[in-house]
């Protein structure tokens, strides 16, 4: 009991030290640069919002598609300790024909192509 409050005062200790340090050290000197909404130096030219290639966003799905497909063929190797080990066989198969057949798709029709 005695070792529980002793690390609790000096966690606190150190906690209200660090916070008042943190508090009274630094030197802040604003001035218009920094007080700026951009630091890095130059006037912004145009909009800061542009519009969204709809092709990144599909090939961004596509990576987290497949990085999921990933994530649930992972226990396959374990799978063969399973009282019915064809089952998560065949389960396997049909997400993998799945993810292919529509993989397919997407090339055919061109998704996959960056430039028009």
């Amino acid at each position: 009991m005695n070792l529980i409050v002793t690390v609790i005062a000096i966690t606190t200790a150190l906690s209200v030290v660090l916070a008042l340090v943190s508090f009274w050290l630094p030197q802040v000197s604003p001035d218009a640069e920094k007080l700026s909404p951009y630091e890095c130096g130059f006037d912004p030219l145009g909009s800061a919002r542009l519009p969204f290639s709809m092709r990144f966003f599909l090939v961004a799905i596509l990576f987290l598609l497949f990085d999921l497909e990933i994530a649930l063929l992972l226990p396959l190797p374990w799978g063969d300790q399973l009282a019915a080990p064809s089952a998560t066989f065949a389960w396997a198969v049909a997400v993998l024909t799945l993810l292919t057949f529509g993989l397919i798709y997407e090339w055919v029709q061109g998704g996959l192509e960056w430039a028009e």
